[in-house]
Protein backbone atom coordinates (compact mmCIF):
# COMPACT_ATOMS: atom_id res chain seq x y z
CA UNK A 1 0.00 0.00 0.00
CA UNK A 2 1.30 3.43 -0.87
CA UNK A 3 1.98 5.89 1.98
CA UNK A 4 -1.38 8.37 2.55
CA UNK A 5 -0.26 12.17 3.82
CA UNK A 6 -2.56 14.36 5.20
CA UNK A 7 -1.64 17.96 4.75
CA UNK A 8 -2.78 20.35 7.84
CA UNK A 9 -2.94 24.00 7.16
CA UNK A 10 -3.71 27.13 9.13
CA UNK A 11 -5.78 29.61 8.16
CA UNK A 12 -6.78 33.47 9.68
CA UNK A 13 -4.82 33.16 12.78
CA UNK A 14 -1.94 31.58 14.31
CA UNK A 15 -2.04 29.15 16.98
CA UNK A 16 -5.80 28.06 15.61
CA UNK A 17 -5.08 24.34 17.15
CA UNK A 18 -3.65 22.10 14.34
CA UNK A 19 -1.18 21.03 16.30
CA UNK A 20 -3.90 19.23 18.20
CA UNK A 21 -6.20 19.07 15.58
CA UNK A 22 -3.39 16.42 13.85
CA UNK A 23 -2.52 14.37 16.80
CA UNK A 24 -6.12 13.97 17.68
CA UNK A 25 -7.30 13.09 14.10
CA UNK A 26 -3.88 10.39 14.17
CA UNK A 27 -5.04 8.67 17.59
CA UNK A 28 -8.81 7.96 15.67
CA UNK A 29 -6.54 6.33 12.88
CA UNK A 30 -4.75 4.19 15.27
CA UNK A 31 -7.51 3.53 16.72
CA UNK A 32 -8.66 2.25 13.25
CA UNK A 33 -5.31 -0.32 13.02
CA UNK A 34 -2.89 1.96 11.03
CA UNK A 35 0.46 2.72 11.68
CA UNK A 36 0.47 6.60 12.06
CA UNK A 37 3.60 9.50 11.73
CA UNK A 38 3.36 12.54 12.31
CA UNK A 39 5.72 15.86 11.07
CA UNK A 40 5.67 19.21 11.66
CA UNK A 41 7.28 21.67 9.10
CA UNK A 42 8.36 25.22 11.08
CA UNK A 43 8.85 28.31 8.49
CA UNK A 44 11.44 29.94 10.73
CA UNK A 45 15.15 30.45 9.76
CA UNK A 46 16.66 29.23 13.08
CA UNK A 47 18.26 26.06 12.71
CA UNK A 48 16.03 24.42 15.77
CA UNK A 49 14.16 25.92 18.91
CA UNK A 50 16.87 25.20 20.89
CA UNK A 51 18.19 28.67 20.91
CA UNK A 52 15.09 30.96 20.84
CA UNK A 53 13.74 32.32 23.90
CA UNK A 54 10.78 30.58 25.47
CA UNK A 55 8.37 33.61 25.70
CA UNK A 56 8.69 33.67 21.34
CA UNK A 57 8.29 29.82 21.17
CA UNK A 58 6.92 28.00 24.12
CA UNK A 59 8.56 25.31 25.48
CA UNK A 60 11.74 23.03 23.31
CA UNK A 61 10.22 19.36 23.42
CA UNK A 62 13.17 16.94 23.23
CA UNK A 63 13.07 13.36 21.76
CA UNK A 64 14.74 10.50 22.43
CA UNK A 65 17.89 10.90 19.59
CA UNK A 66 18.51 14.38 21.15
CA UNK A 67 16.25 16.65 18.84
CA UNK A 68 15.27 19.98 20.49
CA UNK A 69 12.04 20.29 18.64
CA UNK A 70 8.21 22.26 18.67
CA UNK A 71 5.87 21.61 20.70
CA UNK A 72 3.36 20.45 19.08
CA UNK A 73 5.70 17.34 18.90
CA UNK A 74 4.62 16.90 22.85
CA UNK A 75 0.89 16.60 21.43
CA UNK A 76 1.47 14.39 18.87
CA UNK A 77 3.33 11.98 21.33
CA UNK A 78 1.18 12.48 24.36
CA UNK A 79 -2.73 11.78 21.64
CA UNK A 80 -1.19 9.48 19.76
CA UNK A 81 0.83 7.49 22.43
CA UNK A 82 4.13 7.00 19.98
CA UNK A 83 7.80 8.09 20.54
CA UNK A 84 8.90 10.76 17.44
CA UNK A 85 12.38 11.13 16.02
CA UNK A 86 14.63 14.24 14.58
CA UNK A 87 12.48 13.58 10.96
CA UNK A 88 9.50 14.38 12.74
CA UNK A 89 10.35 18.46 12.69
CA UNK A 90 12.05 20.50 10.42
CA UNK A 91 12.68 24.11 9.77
CA UNK A 92 13.24 27.05 6.78
CA UNK A 93 16.93 27.18 9.05
CA UNK A 94 17.70 23.36 8.36
CA UNK A 95 16.54 23.46 4.60
CA UNK A 96 18.75 26.37 3.55
CA UNK A 97 21.85 24.95 6.18
CA UNK A 98 21.86 21.91 3.72
CA UNK A 99 21.48 23.70 0.47
CA UNK A 100 24.32 25.88 0.96
CA UNK A 101 26.25 23.43 2.66
CA UNK A 102 26.27 21.37 -0.74
CA UNK A 103 26.60 24.27 -2.95
CA UNK A 104 29.86 25.04 -0.36
CA UNK A 105 30.72 21.41 -1.64
CA UNK A 106 30.16 21.84 -5.44
CA UNK A 107 27.45 19.49 -5.38
CA UNK A 108 25.27 21.37 -8.05
CA UNK A 109 28.45 21.91 -10.62
CA UNK A 110 28.11 25.44 -10.99
CA UNK A 111 24.39 25.96 -10.98
CA UNK A 112 22.41 28.00 -9.76
CA UNK A 113 20.29 27.57 -6.52
CA UNK A 114 16.58 28.92 -6.71
CA UNK A 115 13.86 28.03 -4.26
CA UNK A 116 12.40 25.94 -7.12
CA UNK A 117 13.79 23.23 -7.81
CA UNK A 118 16.54 23.40 -4.58
CA UNK A 119 14.76 24.08 -1.81
CA UNK A 120 11.05 22.71 -2.59
CA UNK A 121 13.03 19.36 -3.51
CA UNK A 122 14.89 19.60 -0.13
CA UNK A 123 11.63 19.86 1.74
CA UNK A 124 10.19 16.78 -0.12
CA UNK A 125 13.09 14.61 0.30
CA UNK A 126 12.42 15.70 4.47
CA UNK A 127 8.87 14.65 4.31
CA UNK A 128 9.81 11.24 2.10
CA UNK A 129 12.00 10.88 5.32
CA UNK A 130 9.42 9.88 7.49
CA UNK A 131 7.69 7.27 5.60
CA UNK A 132 10.97 5.66 4.82
CA UNK A 133 12.01 5.26 8.28
CA UNK A 134 8.81 4.85 10.20
CA UNK A 135 6.95 2.58 7.19
CA UNK A 136 3.99 4.56 8.69
CA UNK A 137 0.86 3.73 6.61
CA UNK A 138 -0.53 7.32 7.32
CA UNK A 139 1.42 10.05 7.52
CA UNK A 140 0.15 13.83 9.39
CA UNK A 141 2.35 16.62 8.09
CA UNK A 142 1.47 20.30 9.67
CA UNK A 143 2.49 23.27 8.30
CA UNK A 144 3.66 26.01 10.59
CA UNK A 145 2.17 29.23 10.54
CA UNK A 146 -0.98 30.63 8.23
CA UNK A 147 -1.56 30.89 4.68
CA UNK A 148 -0.31 33.78 3.27
CA UNK A 149 3.00 34.56 5.16
CA UNK A 150 5.77 34.77 2.83
CA UNK A 151 7.75 32.17 4.90
CA UNK A 152 5.46 29.28 4.58
CA UNK A 153 5.20 29.44 0.78
CA UNK A 154 8.32 27.51 -0.09
CA UNK A 155 6.70 24.58 2.09
CA UNK A 156 3.04 24.79 0.29
CA UNK A 157 4.37 24.60 -3.00
CA UNK A 158 6.43 21.52 -1.75
CA UNK A 159 3.26 19.85 -0.92
CA UNK A 160 1.69 21.34 -3.78
CA UNK A 161 4.48 19.21 -5.93
CA UNK A 162 4.43 16.36 -3.75
CA UNK A 163 0.66 15.70 -4.40
CA UNK A 164 1.69 14.91 -7.98
CA UNK A 165 4.67 13.01 -7.39
CA UNK A 166 2.57 10.61 -4.80
CA UNK A 167 -1.00 10.76 -6.74
CA UNK A 168 -3.74 13.12 -5.84
CA UNK A 169 -5.42 9.87 -4.27
CA UNK A 170 -2.98 9.56 -1.85
CA UNK A 171 -2.88 12.97 -0.51
CA UNK A 172 -5.56 14.70 1.42
CA UNK A 173 -5.45 18.62 2.57
CA UNK A 174 -7.19 19.73 6.29
CA UNK A 175 -7.36 23.83 6.22
CA UNK A 176 -7.96 24.04 9.99
CA UNK A 177 -9.06 27.69 10.37
CA UNK A 178 -10.58 30.35 12.61
CA UNK A 179 -14.18 31.72 12.58
CA UNK A 180 -14.36 35.16 14.72
CA UNK A 181 -16.62 35.88 16.88
CA UNK A 182 -18.87 39.39 16.47
CA UNK A 183 -20.01 40.43 19.62
CA UNK A 184 -22.16 43.49 18.50
CA UNK A 185 -24.46 41.28 16.42
CA UNK A 186 -23.78 38.07 18.09
CA UNK A 187 -22.58 36.12 15.09
CA UNK A 188 -19.97 33.69 13.59
CA UNK A 189 -17.91 34.91 10.57
CA UNK A 190 -17.42 32.97 7.90
CA UNK A 191 -15.70 35.32 5.20
CA UNK A 192 -12.15 35.26 6.33
CA UNK A 193 -12.36 31.50 6.11
CA UNK A 194 -13.13 32.31 2.56
CA UNK A 195 -10.68 34.34 2.16
CA UNK A 196 -7.62 32.05 3.81
CA UNK A 197 -8.85 28.98 1.49
CA UNK A 198 -9.01 31.38 -1.72
CA UNK A 199 -5.19 32.45 -0.57
CA UNK A 200 -4.91 28.44 -0.61
CA UNK A 201 -6.42 27.86 -4.03
CA UNK A 202 -4.40 30.94 -5.84
CA UNK A 203 -1.47 28.55 -5.11
CA UNK A 204 -2.53 25.43 -6.54
CA UNK A 205 -3.94 23.86 -3.33
CA UNK A 206 -7.43 23.19 -3.01
CA UNK A 207 -8.72 22.18 0.57
CA UNK A 208 -10.61 18.89 0.66
CA UNK A 209 -11.77 19.86 3.97
CA UNK A 210 -12.12 22.48 6.73
CA UNK A 211 -12.18 22.41 10.47
CA UNK A 212 -13.78 25.28 11.62
CA UNK A 213 -12.34 26.66 14.79
CA UNK A 214 -14.43 28.60 17.42
CA UNK A 215 -15.56 29.49 20.55
CA UNK A 216 -18.91 29.23 20.52
CA UNK A 217 -21.23 26.77 19.06
CA UNK A 218 -21.12 26.43 15.04
CA UNK A 219 -24.82 25.16 13.34
CA UNK A 220 -25.47 23.79 10.30
CA UNK A 221 -26.17 26.76 8.06
CA UNK A 222 -22.87 28.00 8.72
CA UNK A 223 -20.81 24.42 7.87
CA UNK A 224 -23.17 24.67 4.81
CA UNK A 225 -22.22 28.13 4.01
CA UNK A 226 -18.28 27.54 4.03
CA UNK A 227 -18.92 24.05 2.22
CA UNK A 228 -20.46 26.20 -0.54
CA UNK A 229 -18.19 29.13 -0.63
CA UNK A 230 -14.58 27.05 -0.09
CA UNK A 231 -16.13 24.37 -2.55
CA UNK A 232 -16.03 21.78 -0.28
CA UNK A 233 -18.58 18.53 0.69
CA UNK A 234 -21.07 19.44 3.64
CA UNK A 235 -19.67 16.67 5.68
CA UNK A 236 -15.91 17.57 5.46
CA UNK A 237 -16.49 20.81 6.76
CA UNK A 238 -16.11 19.60 10.74
CA UNK A 239 -17.20 21.97 13.47
CA UNK A 240 -14.58 22.01 16.12
CA UNK A 241 -15.57 24.32 19.53
CA UNK A 242 -12.89 25.08 22.07
CA UNK A 243 -13.39 21.86 24.78
CA UNK A 244 -12.53 22.42 28.31
CA UNK A 245 -11.07 18.78 28.15
CA UNK A 246 -7.68 18.65 26.12
CA UNK A 247 -8.25 15.00 25.93
CA UNK A 248 -11.64 15.03 24.47
CA UNK A 249 -10.85 16.32 21.08
CA UNK A 250 -10.20 12.82 20.01
CA UNK A 251 -13.60 11.86 21.11
CA UNK A 252 -14.80 15.11 19.45
CA UNK A 253 -13.22 13.95 15.81
CA UNK A 254 -14.90 10.85 16.36
CA UNK A 255 -18.03 12.07 16.67
CA UNK A 256 -17.78 13.80 14.05
CA UNK A 257 -17.43 11.40 11.51
CA UNK A 258 -13.63 12.61 10.46
CA UNK A 259 -11.89 10.11 10.63
CA UNK A 260 -13.80 7.83 8.49
CA UNK A 261 -14.01 10.56 5.76
CA UNK A 262 -10.74 10.54 5.24
CA UNK A 263 -10.31 7.46 5.15
CA UNK A 264 -13.08 7.33 2.25
CA UNK A 265 -10.88 10.19 0.79
CA UNK A 266 -7.88 8.10 0.70
CA UNK A 267 -9.37 4.99 -0.23
CA UNK A 268 -8.79 3.39 3.06
CA UNK A 269 -10.90 0.85 4.73
CA UNK A 270 -10.60 0.63 8.51
CA UNK A 271 -8.66 -2.13 9.97
CA UNK A 272 -10.13 -2.63 13.24
CA UNK A 273 -12.69 -1.18 15.35
CA UNK A 274 -11.76 1.39 17.63
CA UNK A 275 -11.76 0.88 20.99
CA UNK A 276 -12.34 4.44 22.85
CA UNK A 277 -13.32 2.40 26.21
CA UNK A 278 -9.79 3.86 28.01
CA UNK A 279 -9.66 7.33 26.43
CA UNK A 280 -13.24 7.79 27.38
CA UNK A 281 -12.68 6.94 31.29
CA UNK A 282 -9.65 9.57 31.06
CA UNK A 283 -12.15 12.14 30.09
CA UNK A 284 -15.07 11.55 32.56
CA UNK A 285 -12.32 10.63 34.91
CA UNK A 286 -11.04 14.68 34.04
CA UNK A 287 -14.86 15.83 34.32
CA UNK A 288 -15.37 14.35 37.49
CA UNK A 289 -15.44 16.61 40.65
CA UNK A 290 -12.74 15.80 43.25
CA UNK A 291 -10.85 17.57 45.54
CA UNK A 292 -8.73 20.43 44.22
CA UNK A 293 -4.73 20.56 45.38
CA UNK A 294 -2.49 23.71 44.92
CA UNK A 295 0.65 23.61 43.21
CA UNK A 296 3.25 26.45 42.79
CA UNK A 297 4.74 26.39 39.72
CA UNK A 298 8.25 28.87 40.12
CA UNK A 299 9.63 29.53 36.75
CA UNK A 300 11.48 32.79 35.09
CA UNK A 301 8.61 32.27 31.88
CA UNK A 302 5.45 31.96 33.54
CA UNK A 303 3.67 35.03 31.16
CA UNK A 304 3.87 32.16 28.51
CA UNK A 305 2.32 29.29 30.14
CA UNK A 306 3.08 27.31 26.49
CA UNK A 307 6.62 27.57 27.87
CA UNK A 308 5.73 25.32 30.27
CA UNK A 309 3.50 22.59 28.31
CA UNK A 310 4.35 19.35 29.26
CA UNK A 311 4.76 20.54 33.07
CA UNK A 312 1.66 21.56 33.10
CA UNK A 313 -0.01 18.90 31.16
CA UNK A 314 2.47 16.12 33.15
CA UNK A 315 0.80 17.43 36.55
CA UNK A 316 -2.38 17.31 35.10
CA UNK A 317 -1.83 13.07 33.98
CA UNK A 318 -0.29 12.87 37.83
CA UNK A 319 -3.47 14.36 39.07
CA UNK A 320 -5.83 12.10 37.41
CA UNK A 321 -3.54 9.22 39.41
CA UNK A 322 -3.76 10.94 42.67
CA UNK A 323 -7.76 11.21 42.75
CA UNK A 324 -7.31 14.91 42.77
CA UNK A 325 -7.77 18.25 40.72
CA UNK A 326 -4.46 20.39 40.34
CA UNK A 327 -4.57 24.26 40.32
CA UNK A 328 -1.84 25.61 39.12
CA UNK A 329 -0.11 28.50 40.90
CA UNK A 330 2.27 30.49 38.51
CA UNK A 331 4.93 32.21 40.65
CA UNK A 332 7.14 34.70 38.78
CA UNK A 333 10.42 33.57 40.73
CA UNK A 334 12.16 36.84 40.25
CA UNK A 335 8.83 38.27 42.07
CA UNK A 336 9.76 36.06 45.42
CA UNK A 337 13.68 37.95 44.98
CA UNK A 338 11.58 41.09 45.82
CA UNK A 339 9.45 39.94 48.34
CA UNK A 340 6.54 39.42 46.43
CA UNK A 341 4.17 36.02 45.47
CA UNK A 342 5.01 34.54 48.93
CA UNK A 343 0.98 34.38 50.05
CA UNK A 344 0.79 32.01 47.42
CA UNK A 345 3.97 29.69 48.62
CA UNK A 346 2.81 29.89 51.71
CA UNK A 347 -0.91 28.72 50.89
CA UNK A 348 0.09 26.08 48.48
CA UNK A 349 0.68 21.70 48.72
CA UNK A 350 3.61 21.73 47.08
CA UNK A 351 6.20 23.40 44.76
CA UNK A 352 7.66 22.69 41.30
CA UNK A 353 10.78 24.30 39.84
CA UNK A 354 11.21 23.63 36.37
CA UNK A 355 14.14 24.39 33.98
CA UNK A 356 15.56 27.35 32.78
CA UNK A 357 18.72 28.52 31.36
CA UNK A 358 20.52 31.86 32.60
CA UNK A 359 21.22 33.80 35.90
CA UNK A 360 17.45 35.74 36.24
CA UNK A 361 15.55 34.35 38.44
CA UNK A 362 17.23 31.68 39.89
CA UNK A 363 17.70 33.21 43.71
CA UNK A 364 14.42 33.60 43.75
CA UNK A 365 14.11 29.25 42.84
CA UNK A 366 16.45 29.21 45.39
CA UNK A 367 14.34 30.83 48.43
CA UNK A 368 11.27 28.60 47.20
CA UNK A 369 13.59 25.45 47.61
CA UNK A 370 14.54 26.54 51.21
CA UNK A 371 11.06 26.82 51.80
CA UNK A 372 10.05 23.69 50.68
CA UNK A 373 12.81 21.59 52.59
CA UNK A 374 12.28 23.99 55.98
CA UNK A 375 8.29 23.33 55.69
CA UNK A 376 8.36 19.83 54.55
CA UNK A 377 6.32 20.88 51.43
CA UNK A 378 6.11 18.33 48.39
CA UNK A 379 8.75 19.76 45.87
CA UNK A 380 9.67 18.54 42.45
CA UNK A 381 12.65 19.97 40.60
CA UNK A 382 13.35 19.74 37.14
CA UNK A 383 16.84 20.30 35.62
CA UNK A 384 17.71 23.35 37.05
CA UNK A 385 15.34 22.46 39.33
CA UNK A 386 16.97 20.08 40.76
CA UNK A 387 20.44 21.98 40.41
CA UNK A 388 18.65 25.02 43.01
CA UNK A 389 17.81 22.18 45.49
CA UNK A 390 20.89 21.52 45.69
CA UNK A 391 22.58 24.68 45.54
CA UNK A 392 20.06 26.00 48.62
CA UNK A 393 21.15 22.48 50.41
CA UNK A 394 25.00 23.70 49.89
CA UNK A 395 24.20 27.14 51.78
CA UNK A 396 21.82 26.65 54.31
CA UNK A 397 22.58 22.91 55.60
CA UNK A 398 25.92 22.36 55.10
CA UNK A 399 27.30 26.52 55.56
CA UNK A 400 28.63 26.65 52.22
CA UNK A 401 27.27 30.94 51.85
CA UNK A 402 28.75 31.26 48.34
CA UNK A 403 28.24 27.95 46.74
CA UNK A 404 26.67 28.16 42.93
CA UNK A 405 26.52 27.29 39.84
CA UNK A 406 29.37 28.03 37.73
CA UNK A 407 27.15 28.64 35.18
CA UNK A 408 25.89 31.65 36.82
CA UNK A 409 29.02 32.70 39.03
CA UNK A 410 32.30 31.42 37.55
CA UNK A 411 34.37 32.80 40.54
CA UNK A 412 32.21 30.97 43.23
CA UNK A 413 34.61 28.48 45.86
CA UNK A 414 32.25 26.24 45.53
CA UNK A 415 30.83 25.31 42.16
CA UNK A 416 28.41 22.61 43.62
CA UNK A 417 27.20 22.65 40.28
CA UNK A 418 29.86 22.77 37.54
CA UNK A 419 29.68 22.44 33.88
CA UNK A 420 30.04 18.59 32.11
CA UNK A 421 33.69 17.83 31.33
CA UNK A 422 32.66 17.19 27.86
CA UNK A 423 31.18 20.71 27.71
CA UNK A 424 33.97 22.74 28.47
CA UNK A 425 35.78 22.78 24.76
CA UNK A 426 32.53 23.77 22.82
CA UNK A 427 31.63 27.24 21.73
CA UNK A 428 28.13 26.94 19.52
CA UNK A 429 25.23 27.05 21.79
CA UNK A 430 22.78 25.32 18.99
CA UNK A 431 22.19 21.57 19.59
CA UNK A 432 25.69 20.84 21.58
CA UNK A 433 23.74 19.75 25.15
CA UNK A 434 23.70 16.76 26.52
CA UNK A 435 20.47 15.75 24.47
CA UNK A 436 18.32 12.84 24.50
CA UNK A 437 17.43 9.84 26.24
CA UNK A 438 20.21 8.71 28.55
CA UNK A 439 19.98 5.45 31.15
CA UNK A 440 19.98 5.53 34.69
CA UNK A 441 20.34 3.29 37.68
CA UNK A 442 18.33 3.67 40.48
CA UNK A 443 19.15 3.33 44.44
CA UNK A 444 17.30 0.35 46.35
CA UNK A 445 15.04 2.71 49.21
CA UNK A 446 14.93 5.99 47.77
CA UNK A 447 11.68 7.74 46.84
CA UNK A 448 12.86 7.70 43.22
CA UNK A 449 12.81 4.02 43.51
CA UNK A 450 9.59 3.73 45.21
CA UNK A 451 7.83 5.60 42.54
CA UNK A 452 9.19 3.79 39.45
CA UNK A 453 9.18 0.24 40.89
CA UNK A 454 12.12 -0.61 38.51
CA UNK A 455 15.94 -0.37 38.91
CA UNK A 456 17.23 1.09 35.14
CA UNK A 457 15.41 4.08 33.84
CA UNK A 458 15.76 5.89 30.63
CA UNK A 459 15.22 9.78 30.30
CA UNK A 460 15.40 12.24 28.31
CA UNK A 461 18.05 15.07 28.75
CA UNK A 462 19.10 18.97 27.81
CA UNK A 463 21.81 19.93 29.76
CA UNK A 464 25.15 21.19 30.11
CA UNK A 465 26.07 21.73 33.84
CA UNK A 466 25.96 18.78 36.48
CA UNK A 467 26.19 18.54 40.39
CA UNK A 468 30.16 18.33 40.97
CA UNK A 469 30.97 14.60 42.61
CA UNK A 470 34.01 16.73 44.58
CA UNK A 471 31.09 17.27 46.91
CA UNK A 472 28.92 14.49 47.00
CA UNK A 473 30.27 12.47 50.32
CA UNK A 474 29.70 16.01 52.15
CA UNK A 475 25.90 16.38 50.90
CA UNK A 476 24.95 12.07 51.52
CA UNK A 477 26.51 12.96 55.36
CA UNK A 478 24.10 16.01 55.86
CA UNK A 479 20.92 14.23 54.45
CA UNK A 480 21.16 14.20 50.70
CA UNK A 481 20.23 10.78 48.95
CA UNK A 482 21.40 10.47 45.36
CA UNK A 483 18.87 8.29 44.54
CA UNK A 484 19.51 8.30 40.64
CA UNK A 485 23.09 8.37 39.16
CA UNK A 486 24.39 7.40 35.17
CA UNK A 487 25.14 3.54 34.69
CA UNK A 488 29.50 4.41 35.37
CA UNK A 489 28.18 6.24 38.82
CA UNK A 490 29.78 9.39 37.88
CA UNK A 491 26.79 11.43 37.02
CA UNK A 492 24.25 12.88 39.44
CA UNK A 493 20.68 12.03 37.90
CA UNK A 494 18.55 12.16 40.71
CA UNK A 495 18.67 13.93 44.19
CA UNK A 496 16.51 13.83 47.22
CA UNK A 497 16.15 14.64 50.58
CA UNK A 498 16.10 11.85 53.15
CA UNK A 499 14.21 13.95 56.05
CA UNK A 500 11.31 15.05 53.94
CA UNK A 501 7.79 13.91 52.71
CA UNK A 502 8.94 14.41 49.01
CA UNK A 503 11.50 16.07 47.89
CA UNK A 504 13.31 15.58 44.58
CA UNK A 505 15.41 16.62 41.77
CA UNK A 506 15.86 14.99 38.40
CA UNK A 507 18.64 15.99 36.17
CA UNK A 508 16.22 15.00 33.25
CA UNK A 509 13.44 16.34 31.80
CA UNK A 510 10.48 13.75 33.37
CA UNK A 511 7.72 15.48 31.63
CA UNK A 512 8.48 14.87 28.23
CA UNK A 513 7.63 11.10 29.04
CA UNK A 514 4.26 11.80 30.67
CA UNK A 515 1.25 10.71 28.78
CA UNK A 516 -2.72 10.94 30.03
CA UNK A 517 -3.08 7.52 30.55
CA UNK A 518 0.47 6.47 31.79
CA UNK A 519 1.60 9.16 34.07
CA UNK A 520 5.43 9.86 35.05
CA UNK A 521 6.37 7.98 37.84
CA UNK A 522 7.91 10.92 39.13
CA UNK A 523 5.07 13.01 39.11
CA UNK A 524 2.99 10.59 40.69
CA UNK A 525 4.94 10.30 43.83
CA UNK A 526 5.26 14.37 44.12
CA UNK A 527 1.33 14.48 43.43
CA UNK A 528 0.26 11.92 45.85
CA UNK A 529 2.62 13.48 48.36
CA UNK A 530 0.86 16.59 47.53
CA UNK A 531 -2.58 15.37 47.96
CA UNK A 532 -1.74 13.65 51.09
CA UNK A 533 0.10 17.14 52.81
CA UNK A 534 -3.31 18.95 51.18
CA UNK A 535 -5.79 16.22 53.18
CA UNK A 536 -3.87 16.72 55.69
CA UNK A 537 -4.49 20.47 56.39
CA UNK A 538 -8.10 20.45 55.82
CA UNK A 539 -9.20 17.49 58.22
Amino acid sequence: MPTKYIFFTGGVVSSVGKGVTAAALGRTLKERGFKVAVQKLDPYINVDPGTMSPYQHGEVFVLDDGAETDLDLGHYERFIDIRVSKVSNFTTGQVYAEIISKERRGDYLGGTIQVIPHITNEIKRRIGLVAKTTGADIVLVEVGGTVGDIESQPFLEALRQLRTEVGRENVLFVHVTWLPYIGATGELKTKPTQHSVAALRSIGISPNMIIARSDYPVDDELCEKIALFCDVDKKAVIPMVTSKVLYEIPLLIERAGMAEYVLKMLGLQTLQTPDWTEWENLVNEVKREKPTVRVALVGKYVELHDAYMSVREALKHAALAAGVEVQIEWVHSADLEKDKGWDIIQKVDGILVPGGFGSRGTEGKIMAARYARENKVPYLGLCLGMQLMCIEFARNVLGLEDANSSEFDRTTQHPVIDLMLEQRAITDMGGTMRLGLYPCVLQPGSKAAAAYGVEHIEERHRHRWEFNNNYRALFEQAGMVFSGLSPDGKLVEIAEIRDHPYMVGSQFHPEFLSRPNRPHPLFVGFMKAVAERAGGKHA
